[in-house]
């Protein structure tokens, strides 16, 4: 990203000088910092007040109600790993984080389950079954209530910033049916990745 980032920068230093209109580029970088500030503090109060409901969700319960509510697909979906187990109660909270929202909230439980997945890995050189299907699904995330967009889109002056939630939705449900059958058909087409 770095390299493609200098190519367009210094391509369209260039491009001025080229044409003459060198003044063309100050004018641009002092206009977008301060656009990009403007946006920046309504993207992080929109941020605080969703964070702050995560964590409210979070010390109520209501996280770990809903992660409750999914354990029994749990353990369909990761059969290798006990009920109980500490890897099994991150990714659940992982998981509800990630449908309301919340990636920022979601992001610790998602690093803890991978590292308690690691524990219950034979083979620790290798992921394991349960990472590779957690991954696939963290990385789709169904999302009932997408609110980092609906953050950027109020913070850019959106008429309707939610209106983003029903397409949203199909498509990270869409997204994560096609990671589910895609991780069982690949599990099911070498029974080796069974552990």
């Amino acid at each position: 990203m770095n390299i493609i980032f200098v190519v367009f920068l210094v391509g369209g230093i260039l491009a001025a000088a080229w044409y003459g209109n060198v003044g063309v580029i100050t004018t641009a970088a002092v206009d977008s910092a301060g656009a990009a500030v403007t946006k920046l503090a309504g993207f992080v109060g929109v941020m605080t007040l969703w964070l702050g409901v995560a964590k409210i969700a979070e010390r109520s319960g209501l996280l770990f109600s809903l992660s409750k509510l999914f354990q029994p697909l749990m353990g369909l979906l990761f059969p290798s790993v006990p009920k109980n187990h500490p890897a099994m109660g991150a990714m659940l909270m992982n998981m509800t984080a990630n449908m309301l929202g919340l990636g920022n909230a979601a992001t610790p439980f998602g690093l803890k389950a991978m590292g308690e997945l690691q524990k219950l890995n034979p083979r620790k050189d290798t992921a394991s079954t349960a990472m590779c299907t957690f991954l696939a699904i963290n990385t789709a995330s169904i999302t009932l209530v997408p609110a980092t967009i609906i953050s950027f889109r109020a913070a850019s002056g959106s008429a309707n910033p939610a209106e983003i939630a029903g397409p949203a939705l199909l498509a990270s449900l869409v997204a994560a049916l096609v990671a589910v059958a895609l991780d069982y058909y690949f599990r099911r087409k070498d029974n080796n990745l069974w552990r």
